[in-house]
C-alpha cells in the first residue's frame, strides 16, 4: 500500500499512472468525492502491492530496510542492484509488502440525542468486519447502583455477524460530565459496589457482552488504592462468569503524575488486575485548548514508553481520535470552542477554501489555516495517512497489543484501508 502526497498539477488519473494503479481504485479507497479537485498537500492511499520509496539524502539500502522491516539483501535483489553500490537521490525503490502482523481493534461508538442515527449505524456494519470489540458508550453508573444504558439498536446483531466481542462500557459520567463524587461513592461504599456489580453481571449476561469496560474519570486522587480493590473485586466476580475485564486510562507518563484527570490510575495495578487497557492518548490539542495536533507522535510516544515499564505490551491498546478540529483565530483562553471534523471533512475545508495541507513532521500531523466568509481565520489540525501510519509504525516496533479508535461514525477511509493491508485482525 502506497501514501502519496498530492503536488501542484497532480489528477488521479496522472497518480494512477505513476503507481501502476487505476483512477477507479484509488477513488474507491480514499472515498473521492470530487476526484477532479485535488487539494495539495492532501495524503492518498494507494491500492497496490507494496509500496515504493524515492531515495532520500543521507539514506543508504541498509537504513531504507530498517525502516522498512526488510534486509539490505532483499532490496538489493526485488530491485535488481548491486548491493554495495551507492543509491542515487531520487532512485525509486520497490518495497516489497511484509507479512501482516495481528491485532485488536476496538471501536466506541456513541450514540447522541437518545437514538442511533443512519450514519452510525451504516458505520457500525461497514467498520465492523475489521473490529475485534465495539463498545456502545456508555452505560452510566446512577446514584442508586442501577445502569443507564446507552440506544443499542441492532449493535448486536452487526457483533455478531462479524465475530466482535461486544464491550460493556461503564462510566460515572453525570449530566455534566465525570462525576467525581459519584466515583466517590463507588469506591467507598461496599453495598453500593455490590449492588452496581450485581446489575453489571446481569445486563451483560442479558445483553450479549462480553467485556466489561471501566472508564472511570476525575475520581478523588486520594482513592487511588480504593479504585484498585474495586476493580480487584469487580475481576474476581467477572472472571467467575467468564467475562473479559478492561479500563480506560489517562495517557500519563510517570507514576507521580499530578492533576485530577491522573492520578487515581494506577498503571501498574491496572497492568495486574485486568486484560487489557486502553490509553487515551488524545487530546493534546482540544476543543478548549490552542490549537495544535490532537496526538502528536512525541507525547503519544511517551504515554506508551511509561505504560511499558508498568504492564507487558500485549496488555495495551493505543487511544486513537478519529477526528480533528478546526479553530477560530485567535485563541483565547475560555473563548469559543473549537469545532470537531472528521479527517474527511478537514479535507473539504481545505478544498472549499483553495488552501493547500501542510505537514508537521516533529508532530506528525497535517494541519492548514483558511479565511471564511466572514473574515475570521482559522486553524484546522486532524489525522490522515502519514499520521496514522506513524501510530501503526508505533504499535508494530513495540509490540502492542493494538489500537482503540474514538469514535466510530467520522469519516476517515484511509484508516480502514490501511489498517487491512498491514494486520490481520483478530476476532473472539
Amino acid at each position: 500500500m502506497q501514501i502519496y502526497v498530492v503536488k501542484q498539477g497532480d489528477s488521479v488519473y496522472s497518480i494512477a499512472s505513476q503507481f501502476n494503479s487505476t483512477p477507479s481504485d484509488i477513488m474507491e479507497a480514499n472515498e473521492l468525492e470530487t476526484p477532479g479537485s485535488l487539494v495539495v498537500g492532501q495524503a492518498l492511499v494507494i491500492p497496490i502491492v507494496g509500496q515504493y520509496y524515492d531515495v532520500q539524502p543521507g539514506d543508504s539500502l541498509y537504513s531504507i530496510a530498517q525502516r522498512f522491516g526488510t534486509t539490505a539483501g532483499e532490496l538489493a535483489e526485488v530491485n535488481g542492484i548491486d548491493p554495495s553500490a551507492s543509491l542515487s537521490v531520487g532512485f525509486r525503490l520497490y518495497i516489497p509488502e511484509r507479512p501482516k502482523s495481528p491485532i485488536s481493534v476496538n471501536a466506541y461508538i456513541e450514540p447522541s440525542g437518545g437514538q442511533v442515527s443512519d450514519t452510525l449505524r451504516a458505520s457500525a456494519e461497514n467498520r465492523a468486519p475489521q473490529l475485534t470489540y465495539m463498545a456502545p458508550f456508555s452505560y452510566r453508573i446512577q446514584s442508586d447502583g442501577s445502569l443507564k444504558a446507552p440506544p443499542l439498536d441492532n449493535f448486536k446483531a452487526i457483533a455478531d455477524n462479524n465475530n466482535v466481542t461486544l464491550m460493556l462500557v461503564v462510566t460515572n459520567l453525570g449530566d455534566d460530565g465525570f462525576d467525581a463524587e459519584l466515583g466517590r461513592k463507588i469506591l467507598t461504599d461496599q453495598a453500593f459496589q455490590n449492588k452496581l456489580l450485581d446489575t453489571i453481571i446481569q445486563t451483560a449476561k442479558s445483553q450479549g457482552f462480553q467485556d466489561v469496560h471501566f472508564d472511570m474519570e476525575f475520581l478523588p486522587p486520594e482513592l487511588t488504592e480504593s479504585y484498585n480493590q474495586f476493580l480487584r473485586k469487580a475481576k474476581q466476580r467477572l472472571s467467575a462468569e467468564g467475562f473479559l475485564m478492561s479500563t480506560a486510562l489517562a495517557p500519563k507518563t510517570s507514576a507521580t503524575q499530578e492533576g485530577a484527570w491522573y492520578e487515581a490510575h494506577d498503571y501498574k495495578a491496572h497492568g495486574e488486575i485486568v486484560d487489557f487497557v486502553v490509553l487515551m492518548t488524545y487530546e493534546w490539542g482540544y476543543s478548549g485548548g490552542p490549537p495544535m495536533a490532537v496526538a502528536p507522535i512525541g507525547p503519544v510516544t511517551e504515554v506508551v514508553n511509561y505504560a511499558l515499564t508498568e504492564m507487558p505490551a500485549d496488555k495495551i491498546l493505543l487511544g486513537q481520535n478519529l477526528y480533528g478540529y478546526d479553530w477560530t483565530l485567535p485563541y483565547v483562553e475560555g473563548g469559543e470552542f473549537a469545532k470537531a471534523v472528521s479527517p474527511q471533512r478537514a479535507i473539504q475545508i481545505a478544498r472549499e477554501n483553495n488552501v493547500p495541507i501542510s505537514y508537521d513532521e516533529e508532530a506528525q500531523a497535517p494541519y492548514f489555516t483558511y479565511t471564511d466568509n466572514d473574515g475570521k481565520k482559522h486553524e484546522v489540525w486532524f489525522e490522515d495517512a502519514r499520521s496514522i501510519q506513524a501510530k501503526f509504525d508505533l504499535i508494530k516496533r513495540l509490540g502492542l497489543k493494538g489500537i482503540s479508535y474514538w469514535k466510530l461514525g467520522l469519516s476517515f477511509p484511509q484508516n480502514w484501508v490501511l489498517l487491512g493491508s498491514q494486520f490481520n485482525i483478530e476476532k473472539k
